[in-house]
């Protein structure tokens, strides 16, 4: 009996710790016949709160090597190792930001933050379209507040080894002025992060979209960059604009007409949120939830969304490429439509933190393969046709 119990002891001891370490080591075989099959097992949020956990910890090993130089990309005189950025959505709380940093990618932007606590949307809010590579999300600005992630963001931006930090600045559900919100959001975070994003775009705070119609937006816009500009910091930070999808061709000449202007001259635009629409051929089940859909679904519309935006502007407004991002050759695309950066976060979900350090070696190769020595030689190649 002390035999049986004594193997059965190393056998499940051994299990573990070989699982450990593949989990540590990040190992892409691993990861996709164990550990995420394990948490599709587990209630979409649920599995949300365990990989920002793993990630808060830091349960996986640093990424070791360097980054290629053909992924270096500068751009706001911020240097960035790599193009790949984790979308706002995953690291809402600024709990993970360090650990995400050493999973390999080359920017964090955390939130949507707002500047009160507020407990989002009732539950479930989160719905996997597994047969799509998609997710639906009504999360609804679930944030902690100014107060609680100002301190996380403040502590992370004053170690010497760490991301380049975006804070995605959104307002409370029933603030009556929202330029109020974005307003608080600059006072409080523009001394410390890196950039900061202007959330017009979430589809589940009500009447939230509606700040993208032009008069809106160039009302928004023109005090938010009016904030900014008084901040007493030495560098100011870049202040970014997030824009939905579902635009139609006059809404977006719109956009880029406003951005354009003097005294609404934002220093980037990202490109795009999660999308109302439903393309005909899903599959899944829940497709029909109400919510925003990220993922593959969203790939084509995105792209042809950043190509629009880098025309529309000249490319005279870096643009961050984000929707459907699963593969270097996701990236790519994005890139050669006019993206400078490109973010990810479905991806992310469905296949783990391997995902990363996948997209940036073959996007590295992609590039050489095309004559590119830089990212920045490929921005809007397809455009320009």
């Amino acid at each position: 009996m002390k035999q049986l119990t004594a193997m059965v002891t190393i056998t499940v001891g051994g299990t573990a710790a070989f699982a450990g370490l593949c989990i540590w080591n990040g190992n892409e075989n691993f990861y996709r016949d164990y550990v995420m099959p394990f948490t599709k097992r587990l209630d979409p949020e649920t599995s949300h709160r365990l990989a920002v956990f793993a990630m808060k910890h830091c349960l996986i090993r640093k990424q070791l090597k360097p980054d290629p130089e053909s992924l270096a990309t500068k751009l706001w005189g911020l240097n960035f190792s790599n193009p790949v950025g984790l979308a706002a959505g995953f690291d809402k709380q600024a709990e993970a930001i360090q650990g995400l940093h050493r999973t390999g990618f080359g920017f964090v932007e955390i939130g949507s933050v707002t500047p009160e606590p507020q407990e989002g949307n009732t539950s479930p809010r989160v719905f996997r379209l597994n047969e799509d590579a998609g997710l639906i999300n009504r999360y609804g600005f679930n944030s902690e507040g100014h107060e609680a992630v100002y301190g996380r963001v403040k502590l992370e931006s004053e170690k010497q080894e760490r991301a380049v930090i975006g804070v995605n600045l959104g307002k409370n559900k029933l603030t009556p002025v929202a330029a109020e919100d974005y307003v608080a959001g600059v006072k409080k975070f523009g001394e410390i992060a890196d950039y900061l994003v202007i959330n017009v775009s979430s589809p589940n705070t009500p009447g939230l979209r509606g700040l993208q119609q032009k008069a809106e937006l160039e009302n928004l816009i023109t005090l938010v960059v009016e904030a900014r500009n008084n901040l007493s910091v030495s560098k100011l930070p870049p202040l970014l604009l997030k824009i939905a999808p579902d635009l139609s061709q006059e809404e977006k000449k719109d956009i880029a007409d406003v951005v354009l202007k003097d005294k609404c001259r934002v220093d980037g635009i990202i490109v795009c949120n999660t999308t109302i629409s439903r393309p005909s051929d899903l599959k899944s089940e829940c497709k029909s939830e109400a919510g925003g859909l990220s993922g593959q679904p969203l790939k084509d519309i995105s792209t042809r969304c950043i190509r629009d935006f880098y025309r529309l502007t000249g490319g005279r407004i870096p643009i961050i490429g984000v929707g459907g991002v699963a593969s270097g050759q996701d990236a790519y695309e994005k890139i050669l439509a006019g993206a400078s950066l490109v973010q990810l976060y479905t991806s992310f979900a469905f296949q783990g933190p391997p995902v990363v350090r996948r997209i940036k070696r073959e996007l590295d190769e992609i590039l050489r393969s095309n004559g590119y020595q830089s990212i920045a030689e490929a921005v809007g190649k397809s455009s320009t046709k």
